[in-house]
């Protein structure tokens, strides 16, 4: 797949509202943040200039945290292989005036719904339409996306077999559906980013030393009933897992760090090696994070996950 680069030169606003995710994110990596912190410490108060790239962007609780609290990184790279994502990140960095003038009167409009039955008809609506996107601009994209992901259950980004978007409607009282003061702070900060479109190998050609890899790909289920794996419509399966590893291996190879997290297949069964043995030649580190796997019992919502580098951890 072709990736496509779009580059501008600006700073994060330092003095405005500190920029978050505009999405809800399954599996986002916000909690997460405090033991990934250190690692980033490592990176950004040894160099003076580094290039940050994240190949799985998501919805960019790393990235934000990173162009906020290191303003003087002078070159972001994020890709994602999910098209409907990669278009919002682009929209936002461009027209962010015209996004949020429309999405404010969507807004509005699905305020005025006296019923939950009239606001759940309307997410339909509203659904159907985003699916039937042949010839939606990418404005018309995003204000959906933006809208569906703020009134479906629980945040989730899922498709089916045919690419289509399928979450239910979530049945929230008055989500903030545009927040106009957030969505501006990550057009400033985005400012700054080059944003791809494609397969993460390909962001390897544009590290150079030094370079920061923060790689989020979808978990490997820690079961194999796990319900939630569509966030594109091809899986992540253990192939691509074993092919991640092999691109650690060439950032490592080219003298760049990585930071990746993972799901830790061992909470349900303590024998699987899986990673353990694919990442024997880095650091791995069990961190405790809040998910909602049902099957655990007595630890339900709290599981262990993956960190692991070539940096000391």
């Amino acid at each position: 797949m072709k990736i496509i680069s779009l580059k501008m030169l600006s700073t994060c606003p330092q003095e405005t509202q500190t920029a978050k995710p505009f999405l809800k994110w399954a599996g986002g990596k916000t909690q997460l943040i405090r033991e990934i912190d250190p690692l980033l410490e490592q990176i950004f108060s040894q160099y003076q200039s580094v290039t940050y790239i994240e190949p799985f962007v998501g919805g960019g609780a790393i990235l934000f945290y990173v162009l906020n609290k290191f303003p003087l990184v002078e070159r972001v790279i994020i890709n994602d292989i999910n098209p409907d994502l990669i278009n919002a990140y682009n929209v936002i960095k461009k027209s962010p005036d015209e996004l949020i003038e429309k999405l404010q009167k969507l807004q509005t409009q699905y305020y005025r719904l006296k019923s939950p039955e009239s606001q759940k008809n309307f997410y339909l609506k509203l659904r159907q339409k985003f699916n039937l996107n042949k010839s939606r601009t990418p404005l018309e994209k995003t204000i959906l996306l933006l809208f569906l992901n703020k009134t479906c259950f629980n945040g989730l980004y899922r498709v089916n077999s045919r690419g289509l978007f399928n979450v239910p409607f979530g049945q929230y009282i008055k989500p903030k559906i545009c927040d106009e003061s957030n969505l501006m702070a990550v057009h400033k900060c985005l400012q700054k980013a080059e944003i791809l479109r494609g397969d993460f190998e390909e962001t390897l050609s544009l590290a150079e030393q030094p370079s920061l890899f923060y790689l989020d790909p979808p978990y490997k289920p820690i079961k194999t009933t796990s319900a939630f794996t569509a966030y594109t419509k091809e899986n992540f399966t253990d192939s691509d897992q074993e092919r991640l590893k092999l691109f650690c291996d060439k950032i490592n190879q080219k003298g760049c760090h990585f930071i990746l997290s993972n799901s830790d297949v061992k909470n349900l069964d303590n024998s699987n090696n899986f990673f353990d043995q694919l990442y024997q030649d880095y650091h791995i580190r069990r961190v405790l994070a809040k998910r909602n796997i049902n099957s655990l019992g007595n630890r339900r919502g709290e599981i262990s996950e993956l960190l692991i580098s070539n940096l000391v951890i």
